[in-house]
């Protein structure tokens, strides 16, 4: 318990140096260098410009850390994927709960869903479009079932509010407060969203649409439900209706240079599987799984 109490501290003082904060004092005390600067002597717009020093300085820290490390996940073999893949998901977490943006400035709120309704309607338009495709094409793959659907899918509609959750929540709103306007920061959080989908020549292309997408209508509703949820009807209509070896499967980085078909022949539609819910688990920003085992669709 010592040693823990130890490392705990270790990591607190870590924190405010890279804040600026005292943990204890909260704003009261602004500590660089060994140098104080708060208490009544110092000047409210001083002390205002060095607060935001501060914030901008731990958003860098914050954002460029989860960022390496989502990128190090996608790209390295199993077993050291898993434990960066830990690490990231650690340091989100940390991060958010010590940079807390509030859930108004996060999205967390139903004021807006049905202002920002049409959104779904757009998406299920495209989504039916697709469908229609795929059945022309014959390479639509449904469950026979909703109950089977809901089996194979759920898990993936959980990790479509995680991505938004990292493209909106961490990485846009630390972005709005490093760069200068918002148009730069949806850009740049766009562009880094489609890096890690990197060489899926489907999916980043589409992360790249959808990505901008996300960021602007985030920005103007304020609300993470309604991209989460078209993400996940999009996600689900590349898996249903693009076969597995056009994608490979869905999967990214590592995972997608590794993909190897093993069920039948691929001009064979019929002897395709359906895809399963790991295969869209490989396909998520930081959760790719580059050994998991190979299915075909």
């Amino acid at each position: 318990m010592a040693r823990f109490h130890r490392l705990s501290l270790y990591f607190g003082k870590c924190w405010e140096y890279i804040g600026g904060f005292d943990v204890a004092g909260g704003m009261s005390d602004l500590t660089f260098d060994g140098r104080v600067y708060g208490g009544p002597g110092i000047a409210d717009g001083a002390r205002d410009d060095v607060a935001e020093g501060a914030r901008r300085r731990r958003d860098l820290v914050e954002f460029s850390v989860a960022y390496a490390l989502i990128a190090l996940a996608v790209w390295t073999p199993l077993p050291w994927q898993r434990y960066l893949s830990v690490a990231a998901l650690a340091w989100v977490a940390i991060a958010t709960w010590r940079s807390f943006d509030g859930l108004h400035a996060m999205g967390f709120r139903g004021a807006q869903i049905w202002r920002a309704a049409w959104v779904l309607g757009v998406v299920l338009a495209l989504t039916a479009a697709a469908v229609g495709v795929a059945v022309w094409m014959e390479t639509l793959r449904v469950p026979h079932s909703p109950g089977l659907f809901v089996e194979r899918y759920w898990a993936y509609a959980i990790w479509s509010f995680l991505q938004e959750f990292l493209l909106l929540n961490f990485f846009l709103l630390r972005l709005l407060r490093l760069l200068p306007n918002k148009t730069a920061a949806a850009i740049t959080a766009t562009a880094l969203f489609a890096l890690v989908h990197l060489p899926n020549p489907v999916l980043t292309p589409l992360t790249m649409i959808w990505g901008y997408a996300a960021c602007l209508i985030f920005l103007h509703y304020r609300n993470i439900y309604i991209p989460a949820v078209a993400h996940a009807i999009l996600g689900i209509s590349i898996a249903i209706t693009i076969p597995g070896h056009v994608d490979h499967n869905m999967r990214v980085g590592l995972g997608y240079l590794r993909y190897h078909e093993h069920h039948g022949h691929r001009g064979d539609q019929r002897l395709a599987p359906q895809r399963s819910q790991m295969d869209h688990m490989v396909s998520t920003v930081a959760w790719v799984m580059a050994d998991a085992p190979m299915r075909r669709s």
